[in-house]
């Protein structure tokens, strides 16, 4: 499973940059540094820092083409999950729960019986 998560022109993705804390982007980056750690393969793309991941994604491009206004946009398998705001806890722990789902009845077995 691959998360990828465009984010919006921004100068920083935790949240705690600039005169108030924004307690959304708090909660992506503290979800997004868990979610690494147990393994799910997550990334976050800035649309300020990393453009060229913006332009070389044609689905997300094509997206933005249509609909300034839809960063974030997050993709899961190359597909667009959620846009306009980010993934909550819920649904967040959703993907957790299917990568565990999906390691547990991976047993590396000829013909998948041991």
């Amino acid at each position: 499973m691959k998360v990828e998560i465009f984010d919006p022109a921004m100068c920083c993705s935790t949240g705690v940059c600039g005169p108030s804390v924004d307690k959304e982007l708090l909660r992506v980056a503290g979800i997004v540094d868990r979610l690494t750690k147990e393994g799910v393969d997550i990334s976050r793309y800035q649309l300020t820092s990393e453009p060229q991941k913006f332009i070389a994604n044609k689905l997300v491009n094509d997206l933005l083409n249509s609909d300034s206004e839809s960063l974030p946009i997050t993709l899961i398998n190359g597909e667009v999950v959620k846009t306009k705001e980010y993934l909550s806890t819920q649904e967040f722990e959703v993907l957790v729960k299917a990568k565990k789902d999906s390691q547990s009845t991976t047993c590396n077995c000829k013909d998948g019986c041991c």
